[in-house]
């Protein structure tokens, strides 16, 4: 039986917060969200993650927009981008190669969620605001990997 990972969004049209929803159950609504300080009580629009179910996820972290300085290779979920190497909070787009990833706010899978995936906008997000209609900033502090 396959099964597909899901994004969620708080609006219509695939807007507002995202919520990447995995094989499970959610009895509340506290148990999809990556945010403690962030409370939506229903998503109304939902679409389903077509890659998530490849086995190999590989991407390319940039330090600014339009794939300019510093870089990063990533094909692990990583709690921490500082941790693993990444100088500062901040990611300024990606090259998505393979498979799908959640990107997080902050360390430890928290904060707001962006859903980064090769088959959306050819897997290049060139500026932060493509992370997302809610995004205002570019801070990314953990990233990991979308396997079902």
């Amino acid at each position: 039986m396959l099964f597909f990972s899901w994004v969620g969004y708080e609006h219509a049209s695939y807007q507002g917060q995202q919520f990447v929803l995995e094989r499970g159950e959610y009895p509340q609504c506290d148990a999809f969200g990556g945010s403690n300080a962030y409370h939506i009580e229903r998503m109304t629009s939902f679409r389903p993650i077509a890659c998530a179910n490849h086995r190999e996820c590989r991407m390319t972290i940039y330090e600014r927009e339009n794939f300019m300085g510093r870089k990063g290779e990533l094909s692990d979920d990583y709690p921490s981008l500082q941790a693993m190497g990444w100088c500062n909070n901040e990611v300024g787009s990606f090259r998505i190669q393979s498979g799908a990833f959640v990107c997080y706010q902050y360390p430890g899978y928290r904060g707001y969620q962006y859903i980064m995936e090769c088959d959306r906008h050819c897997g290049e997000y060139k500026h932060f605001r493509e992370f997302g209609s809610h995004c205002q900033t570019p801070q990314i502090q953990s990233i990991r990997r979308i396997q079902q």
